[in-house]
């Protein structure tokens, strides 16, 4: 699912800062006042680039509901001089948006199907507007299982909004750790250990998987273990995306560029580019 833009997607757009808050120590969801860029809906699984007046330009990908595209919302991790510079904005502050780009989750496509989401650390985020989408539609959709991991109990994200997930009749949310203490009373271990515990046909089941590249790589696995068809496993590849159109090749990933003709990739699309390291 892809949306047209509806201007100049080379022409940033002055955006305030509506809202700020702190999800774990070094991650910050700010939500945007969008002015201009109201008219621009997104699907989910798209990116905004956001421009930080006098240090730089990035892609964030939307962690929103698309269905209200008058709240532009991001999750920023504070790692490089531009996040850092995000995730310390100020409500009232400005930045420059330019987007939505790229190729969304194949929702509308997985309707009628089993849904598995698989989120590792921030991964989260880009698939938190999937969840919504699915969510507030529920009754086009089988079975929905929500599979969540991150390092330790003081890196999840969005956790009231988790435990009131958990708490739905109709979705089956699971949450692992890596580590912990004897105070955690949920899961521990990887994230693909949490496959075979949950409910789906792995003949009708559509996946979406989010997260660091190693762990996808063993999420595609642990899904093929399952009997899931390549074709229905579905990747979001964020790899140095500068333009944000195809033009500049940061993120050329062997024949694709991701900003473009991802970053939501068939994992049958890129079996054969994932694994290589030097791509």
């Amino acid at each position: 699912m892809c949306l047209p833009m509806q201007s100049d997607p080379m022409q940033p757009v002055p955006v305030r800062v509506l809202t700020r808050r702190r999800e774990v120590a070094d991650t910050w969801t700010l939500e945007l006042e969008p002015g201009d860029a109201a008219g621009r809906p997104f699907a989910p699984g798209q990116f905004n680039m956001l421009y930080v007046f006098g240090v730089g330009e990035i892609p964030i990908s939307l962690s929103g509901d698309s269905a209200d595209p008058h709240r532009q919302v991001h999750t920023v991790r504070a790692v490089g001089p531009v996040s850092r510079a995000l995730a310390a904005l100020s409500p009232a502050a400005t930045v420059g948006l330019r987007g939505p780009f790229g190729q969304g989750w194949p929702v509308e496509a997985a309707a009628g199907a089993d849904v598995v989401l698989i989120a590792g650390g921030l991964g989260l985020a880009p698939l938190r507007p999937a969840l919504y989408y699915i969510l507030s539609r529920r009754a086009r959709y089988g079975r929905v299982a929500l599979l969540y991991g991150t390092r330790s109990p003081g890196d999840i994200l969005f956790r009231r909004e988790l435990e009131r997930w958990r708490r739905r009749l109709d979705l089956e949310a699971w949450v692992t750790v890596d580590y912990a203490g004897s105070d955690w009373v949920g899961c521990v271990g990887v994230v693909t250990n949490l496959v075979p515990s949950a409910s789906f046909d792995p003949a009708d089941t559509v996946a979406f998987v989010c997260g660091p590249e190693v762990m996808m790589r063993f999420a595609v696995a642990a899904l093929q273990k399952a009997g899931v068809d390549d074709a229905a496993i579905h990747l979001s590849m964020e790899r140095n995306m500068k333009c944000a159109i195809g033009h500049c090749g940061h993120c050329q990933f062997g024949p694709l560029f991701v900003c473009k003709d991802g970053p939501v990739l068939s994992f049958e699309r890129i079996r054969g580019l994932l694994s290589r390291k030097e791509i």
